[in-house]
C-alpha cells in the first residue's frame, strides 16, 4: 500500500487530505484518483506528484513507493 497526500486545492478537489492506495504505477493511479474524485479532473494535471520525495512521471512504478505527495501550483511568496 502506499500512502497519497493532497495538498491544498487538490485535497479539497479530492474531499480528503490523504488515502491508502494499491495501484502499481503513477498513470494508474492518477487514473484511479479522478475516477473516484471526480473534481480532480480539472487540477492533477496541472500538479506536482512527488513519490518518495522525488517528482516522478506516469511511467514510474509504484511497486516499493511508500509515500505520493499531489502538490497543485502554488502563488506567492
Amino acid at each position: 500500500m502506499t500512502r497519497v497526500r493532497y495538498f491544498a486545492a487538490a485535497a479539497e478537489a479530492a474531499g480528503v487530505d490523504a488515502e491508502e492506495r494499491h495501484e502499481a504505477s503513477l498513470e494508474a493511479l492518477r487514473a484511479a484518483v479522478v475516477a473516484e474524485h471526480p473534481a480532480l479532473a480539472d487540477i492533477l494535471p496541472r500538479c506536482a506528484v512527488m513519490v518518495d520525495g522525488v517528482r516522478s512521471d506516469d511511467d514510474r512504478s509504484l511497486d516499493d513507493a511508500q509515500l505520493i505527495d499531489v502538490l497543485p501550483p502554488f502563488a506567492g511568496g
